[in-house]
């Protein structure tokens, strides 16, 4: 039985007051709260077997260690990822993607072309710019239409024989669209592309199968699913990873060095240059068994109870207008009111408590594409409520009656 009000106990900051009101967290695009579990392990890994990894004989490096390493088993079953030496812990999803745009920097030439699309965070835009200014690789777009959906005509036509990389976002953080990656990845490859997929948005709600869907590339942050911020997963298909080369310099990346010659290790390490987040990827692991213990079908059910209910009541003000409007989309409602600045908006309902995120969330070609400066985005778990919803929309309500 899915119990979201045992779950919020679950949660400590849950249970504290902003400004004199119980906190209504609504910013989970940017962050997700962390139940005490993942806390826990924090705290225990700090507490009880602090230690470097993969480089000591003594009890805790080896507790470490295998601790970590555990971890990266658990992010391998996860995703259905076939081995777990393809699976690069990373600081984050940008990082995860300046390192594959880095690599590529030796694999693309004059002329070859890249495709994104408009609904791309700017992590996902502007390492792919900077690729194309170093190797004069051509960047392409692929629209959207009205409802913030990829116009996937637009896709086919843009794909040819020059086509050698694509990256597109599994869910638009300033929308909410979920875009149709498999049938991206499927055309792709008909031309031999390569496709990485930002999942930074995706994780917290769905469960990819990355084998299912054959990318190349699939790249997510832990503090997005309940984890930790400063770390996150790259996963890289074997024979892509060992095309690339190390993105960066120094210990645990090597096989051997000398002032003639250095010598790189084999994957993982390749790509885990210096001392990584050791507690933040073993938390990562924590955060992992937590969802799956929820279960994500029990996930997807009550947040899309949660954005069919918000979506109703919100377009009940009058003047509202919700941009990401399309058939398929997650728990993200972007909006404003006609007349009124999101962040005025967004000052108000912080003073009854409640934690929205306002402006262009990072995706400024799409803001632009709506001739906005920006939107208020509220953004659903699964610890949220239909309360929550409701207070809200008593809030936009009230911010709306003061501010015309």
């Amino acid at each position: 039985m899915f119990d979201v009000h045992a779950i919020r106990k679950e949660f400590p900051i849950l249970s504290r007051e902003v400004n004199g009101y119980s906190l209504v967290y609504l910013d989970n695009a940017a962050t997700s709260q962390k139940p005490q579990q993942v806390i826990d392990a924090i705290v225990d890994y700090y507490s009880n077997y602090n230690a470097n990894i993969h480089r000591g004989v003594h009890s805790l490096s080896q507790e470490a260690t295998d601790a970590y390493e555990a971890a990266r088993k658990k992010i391998q079953a996860h995703f259905s990822v076939k081995h777990s030496h393809e699976v690069i812990l990373t600081p984050g999803t940008t990082h995860g993607i300046n390192l594959v745009a880095n690599g590529f920097s030796s694999l693309l030439k004059e002329g070859d072309e890249i495709i994104v699309s408009a609904l791309e965070h700017h992590s996902n835009i502007v390492p792919w710019q900077m690729l194309c200014e170093r190797t004069g690789a051509i960047l392409k777009v692929i629209p959207i239409d009205e409802d913030g959906v990829l116009k996937m005509d637009a896709f086919d036509t843009l794909l040819s024989k020059k086509t050698k990389l694509v990256f597109v976002n599994h869910i638009s953080n300033a929308l909410g669209t979920i875009n149709p990656i498999k049938y991206i990845i499927d055309e792709a490859h008909k031309y031999d592309a390569a496709v990485l997929i930002d999942g930074a948005q995706a994780c917290s709600h769905i469960k990819p199968n990355l084998a299912a869907l054959d990318c190349d590339f699939y790249v997510t942050s832990a503090h997005k699913m309940c984890g930790p911020t400063g770390v996150g997963m790259l996963y890289g298909k074997e024979e892509w990873l060992e095309k690339l080369p190390p993105y960066q310099g120094g210990g645990e990346m090597i096989a051997e060095v000398s002032f003639e010659k250095t010598t790189y290790a084999g994957l993982p390490h390749k790509f885990e240059a210096g001392t990584p987040n050791i507690c933040g990827g073993i938390a990562f692991g924590v955060a992992i068994d937590y969802l799956n213990n929820i279960g994500f079908d029990a996930i997807a059910a009550h947040e899309e109870k949660l954005l069919k209910y918000a979506t109703k009541k919100l377009l009940a003000i009058d003047g509202l207008k919700i941009y990401g409007t399309g058939t398929q989309k997650t728990s993200v409602i972007s909006f404003n009111i006609e007349g009124i600045h999101p962040y005025d908006i967004g000052t108000i309902v912080d003073k009854l408590g409640i934690a929205v995120r306002t402006g262009h969330h990072c995706a400024q070609p799409i803001m632009n594409f709506f001739n906005i400066p920006g939107t208020v985005r509220a953004s659903f778990a699964f610890y949220n409520t239909m309360e929550e919803v409701d207070k809200l929309v008593s809030a936009v309500e009230r911010a709306k009656m003061m501010l015309q």
